[in-house]
C-alpha cells in the first residue's frame, strides 16, 4: 500500500459516513469562520482608529502646561500649573526642527447670526493651523496671518455651522457673535467630517487671543509642534525641552509625542483584536474535541478492517499514517469551508452595517487555516496510536 492507496484509502472511509464527517467538519468550520469574523471586525477597529488619528500626521509634539511627575510604584503625583503662553508658542517657533506651531484653545459656546443661534465647538488657533493640520477652505479665506498676541475679530465657519445658520447664502461679511463677543465672517472651511466622535464641521474657528477673551482664559490649553518626518524625535523634545526651560526656569510642562500615544493605542488595540480572536478559537476548541471524539469512533467501529489491513501486511506506521491522514484530511476541509464562510460573512457585513469598519486580517485567516490542520493531526495521533497497537488475530476476531 503506498502513499497513494492509503490517501484514497482515507478518503474512501470518510466519504462512507458523510453525515458523521459532515458534522465533525462542521464543527472546524464554525470555528474558524468565527475566527475570522470577529478578527475581520477587531482589526476594522483599529485600522480605523488609527486612520483617523493620523489624518492630521503622525510627526506631531504637543505640549500641555503642568508637570506630572510619578514616584515609587505607589499612587502619588507632584503637579504644577504653570500656564502656557501665546509668548511661548512664538519662541517655539525659532526651535531648528520646527515646521509649524500652533497655539490652541477649545470651548463650547453659543453662536448667533441672522436671528439663529446654535451651540458649537470653538476653536481658537494659530496662523499656521491651516498649514499644519490640512484643513482647506471651501469659501473665502482662513484667518489671516495677523500678529498672533493682538489678532483681528474675524472668523472662519464649518461646513455644518455654515448650512445651520446661513443655508445656501454666502455668508462672508456677516458679522457673528461667539460668546459675548463679535466676529466678522472671513471663510468657511471644507467639509472634514467627524474624528473620533468630533465633528470638525459643527465649529468654528477664531484666533487664539481671541479665544482667550470668549473663554475668560490666562493660558492655553495645548501648543502643537509639527516638525519633518525625518526628524528624530528625541531631537526634537530636546530642543523644544530647552526652549521651554529657558523661559520658564524649570520643566513644569508635559510634552506628548503623536506617535507614542499611536504605539500605546495600537498595543492596546492589537490586545483587543487578540481577545476577540480567542474568542472565536472557543469554537474552534470545541470542533477540536469533536474531532478527537469522531476518530476513536471510528477505530472502535474499524477494529476488524484493522485486523485485515494488518494481516494483508500493512505495517504498524501505515495504520497510523491512514488515521492521521483521515483526521488531517477532514480537518483541512472543515477550515477551507470555515475560510469561506468567515469571508463571505465579513464581506457581507461590510455591505450591509458600512458605518462598521470591517477588514480581514489575512494573516489570522491563515493562521487559523494551520491550526484547523494542527487540530487533524492532534486529534489523529492517539486513535492512530490505539488502532497501530491493536493485534491483527484479535481484531479479525471481531468480526
Amino acid at each position: 500500500m503506498n502513499i497513494f492507496d492509503t490517501f484514497h484509502f482515507a478518503l474512501d472511509a470518510l466519504s462512507a459516513h458523510r453525515l458523521r464527517t459532515l458534522l465533525s467538519a462542521s464543527g472546524i468550520a464554525i470555528g474558524i469562520a468565527a475566527v475570522i469574523l470577529l478578527t475581520s471586525i477587531g482589526e476594522g477597529i483599529q485600522r480605523f482608529v488609527l486612520a483617523e488619528f493620523t489624518q492630521f500626521g503622525t510627526n506631531i509634539l504637543i505640549v500641555t502646561p503642568g508637570k506630572i511627575k510619578t514616584h515609587g510604584r505607589t499612587v502619588g503625583s507632584i503637579g504644577s500649573a504653570r500656564i502656557l503662553t501665546i509668548e511661548d508658542s512664538l519662541a517655539l517657533k525659532h526651535s531648528r526642527y520646527a515646521q509649524y506651531v500652533n497655539a490652541s484653545v477649545m470651548g463650547n459656546a453659543e453662536i448667533r447670526a441672522e436671528g439663529r443661534s446654535r451651540r458649537v465647538t470653538v476653536y481658537g488657533y494659530g496662523p499656521d493651523f491651516d498649514k499644519a493640520f490640512n484643513m482647506n477652505v471651501a469659501i473665502g479665506q482662513p484667518l489671516p496671518a495677523d500678529d498672533p498676541r493682538n489678532p483681528r475679530a474675524f472668523v472662519v465657519l464649518g461646513a455644518k455651522a455654515h448650512s445651520e445658520l446661513f443655508g445656501s447664502t454666502n455668508p462672508l461679511g456677516a458679522i457673528l457673535q461667539v460668546g459675548g463677543s463679535r466676529f466678522r465672517i472671513v471663510g468657511v472651511m471644507a467639509p472634514k467630517g467627524q474624528i473620533l466622535g468630533f465633528d470638525l464641521d459643527d465649529t468654528v474657528f477664531i484666533p487664539t487671543a481671541r479665544a482667550l477673551e470668549v473663554f475668560n482664559r490666562e493660558g492655553l490649553m495645548e501648543i502643537q509642534i509639527i516638525y519633518p518626518p525625518d526628524a528624530p524625535l528625541q531631537a526634537v523634545t530636546d530642543d523644544v525641552r530647552r526652549i521651554l526651560i529657558e523661559r520658564h526656569g524649570r520643566e513644569d510642562f508635559t510634552m506628548t509625542p503623536q506617535q507614542q500615544m499611536l504605539s500605546t493605542l495600537s498595543t492596546v488595540l492589537n490586545v483587543l483584536t487578540f481577545a476577540v480572536a480567542a474568542l472565536g478559537g472557543i469554537s474552534l476548541l470545541v470542533g477540536a474535541v469533536g474531532m478527537v471524539t469522531l476518530m476513536h469512533i471510528s477505530v472502535t467501529e474499524r477494529v476488524a478492517e484493522i485486523g485485515l489491513l494488518n494481516a494483508l501486511g500493512a505495517t504498524r506506521a501505515r495504520i497510523r499514517l491512514l488515521f492521521l491522514l483521515e483526521s488531517t484530511v477532514l480537518s483541512t476541509l472543515g477550515g477551507l469551508a470555515g475560510l469561506a464562510i468567515g469571508v463571505l460573512l465579513a464581506s457581507l457585513l461590510k455591505i450591509v452595517a458600512s458605518d462598521l469598519p470591517v477588514s480581514i486580517p489575512w494573516d489570522f485567516v491563515m493562521a487559523a487555516l494551520g491550526v484547523s490542520v494542527l487540530i487533524g493531526l492532534a486529534a489523529g495521533v492517539a486513535p492512530a496510536m490505539q488502532a497501530a497497537r491493536l493485534n491483527p488475530i484479535d481484531a479479525l476476531r471481531t468480526e
